[in-house]
Parts: structure tokens; C-alpha cells; sequence
């Protein structure tokens, strides 16, 4: 082998303000759902690896929370857990969508990736390409490149897949030589009880009001194969809020909304474990969880 068409692996983050297509992207070039999306900030709580496999290279993709001004410990320990992942990294993808223009917070995460920069090479990525027209992306890419130095500048959409094997070589152009880091297939190193908690958690964020998201976690109590079915696997997990007021919203009235999260979650849980599933669903409060270090640790903060 040449240096030219020698392996690489390594690793690679995304940043952005919240809901700026960084989970999309990720689950775009891994071709499999293996972080969750939602219209609702903050969706993204766990450094999620997603695992490109190609014939000329292994991309680790660590899919983060966005970055933001903290408001609960559960906020600061989300923003620490992305300092820590961009200390790590081969390469970082800035993420800015065509749709909004670059504000305060673009210009605050630039200002920390700056830091980084001289070591890791940072990426500008406009995201979400497929809402707006050429001018605008255009327009956009000489406004993010006002922001800061990019190692390189690349549009793309994850809807329509425009440029996203331009985004994935350039990604893997930064990474260093070396070996597999993960066997053929593997498309994610979560542990299965994190990613279905994340499942339910994406299915019970559609459609409820904006104060709800933050408040809401999700943990597995148990996973088991039924005893008499090999073809079945019970989970039963809780989906914890903070308030009484938010159990009810939750519930829904005769507990129709509950049903619809299970059903939601339910399919996309048994594409995940190719097996059929009973999901037990139960919602309880866990008063100001976000802000007590105790419940955070047992929610796996």
C-alpha cells in the first residue's frame, strides 16, 4: 500500500448550535438511525458514536449536544460532555443552517472551536441545503466564512444526500493512517438499552409543548426475552418529568397519548433489535431531576 490508498480511522464530531442537522447528518452518512432527531433544541444528550465503514477508511462519527448558554446542571454537564468530545476528535464539522442566519450563538462556538483549531482541523458544514436556494447557500457559506478559519467549506443536505460524499471524504481526508477500530457491521458502540431509552425518548418529544423536552428522560428498568417465546423481548422502561403537570401531558387524556409514544417508539425499537417487542410504558415524576447531581447520575448524567 501507498500512503495514498492507506486505511484510515479515526474520529470525527459535529458542532452547532441545537438543531442544526447534526444528528441528521450522522445518521445520514452511517445509512442507519442510530442518533435521534427532533424539531425540539437540546434533543441530543449522549456522545453517540455512529461508525462509517468504507473500503479506504472507518469514520467514527461522535455525534454531540449543542452547544448553549447552561441554564440547568443537567445543561452545564451536556456542554462539558462537548469540550471533552472536541479534545478528542481528528477532525470537527461546524454545522450552520442555510435557513437561519449566522447569529450570537454561530459566533460563541466558533469563538471556543478557535481554540481547537490549531490542532484540529475544523470543517464549516452548511447544513439543510434543500430549504433554501443557490443564491442563499452561497450567501451563507461567505457569511460562515467570515466567522472563522475552516481547514475547508462545504453545503450539503442529508434529505435530498447533496454533497454528502464530498462532506464524508473531506472528513476522512483528516483522519490519520491506521487500522479498523471496529468489526465490519458494527454501526454504533451504544449499548442497546441506551439507544431504545433514546427511541421512546424521541417518540414522546413529537408534538408536546415546548417547556416539556428538557424535563423528560427515559430509563430502561429491565430487558428480558419472554420466557416462554423466542420470538418476543419484554421491555419495560419509565419515562420520568419533572412536575405532576408535565405526567399528565405525557399520559394524555385516557392515557392516548402514552399509547401513541409506545406505538411510535415500539417500531422503530423492533427495527433496531429485529425482534418483535412488548413495550411496557409507565411515567413518573422525579422532582427537578435536571438539577440534582443524585438523580442525574441515575438517569446516566
Amino acid at each position: 500500500m501507498t500512503s495514498l490508498d492507506a486505511h484510515r480511522s479515526g474520529f470525527a464530531c459535529f458542532v452547532g448550535r441545537p438543531n442544526a442537522g447534526k444528528s441528521t447528518l450522522t445518521n445520514a452518512l452511517v445509512g442507519s438511525k442510530v442518533a435521534i432527531t427532533s424539531s425540539k433544541p437540546q434533543t441530543t444528550r449522549h456522545a453517540i458514536r455512529g461508525i462509517v465503514h468504507r473500503p479506504d477508511a472507518q469514520l467514527i462519527i461522535v455525534d454531540t449536544p449543542g452547544l448553549h448558554r447552561p441554564r440547568t446542571l443537567l445543561g452545564q454537564r451536556l456542554n462539558d460532555l462537548v469540550y471533552e468530545t472536541w479534545s478528542e476528535v481528528d477532525v470537527v464539522g461546524f454545522c450552520v443552517p442555510a435557513d437561519q442566519k449566522i447569529g450570537p450563538g454561530d459566533r460563541y462556538i466558533a469563538e471556543q472551536l478557535a481554540k481547537v483549531a490549531k490542532r484540529t482541523p475544523v470543517i464549516g458544514v452548511v447544513t439543510k441545503t434543500d430549504l433554501v436556494g443557490k443564491q442563499q447557500v452561497a450567501e451563507q457559506l461567505l457569511a460562515l466564512q467570515q466567522v472563522m478559519e475552516f481547514a475547508d467549506l462545504v453545503p450539503c443536505s442529508a434529505v435530498d444526500s447533496y454533497q454528502m460524499d464530498v462532506l464524508a471524504d473531506l472528513l476522512v481526508g483528516r483522519l490519520p493512517e491506521g487500522p479498523q477500530l471496529y468489526p465490519d457491521g458494527e454501526l454504533t458502540d451504544e449499548p442497546e438499552t441506551t439507544l431504545i431509552a433514546e427511541l421512546i425518548r424521541e417518540a414522546a418529544l413529537e408534538g408536546v409543548r415546548d417547556e416539556l423536552p428538557h424535563s423528560l428522560a427515559v430509563g430502561i428498568e429491565e430487558m428480558v426475552p419472554r420466557e416462554d417465546r423466542d420470538d418476543l423481548i419484554d421491555v419495560h422502561a419509565v419515562i420520568y418529568v419533572e412536575r405532576q403537570s408535565q405526567k399528565a401531558i405525557v399520559i394524555g387524556r385516557g392515557g392516548e397519548r402514552l399509547r401513541a409514544v409506545g406505538s411510535q417508539a415500539r417500531k422503530h425499537i423492533q427495527a433496531l433489535l429485529g425482534s418483535k417487542i412488548y413495550l411496557d410504558l409507565h411515567v413518573k415524576v422525579a422532582k427537578d431531576w435536571q438539577r440534582d447531581p443524585k438523580q442525574l447520575r441515575r438517569l446516566g448524567f
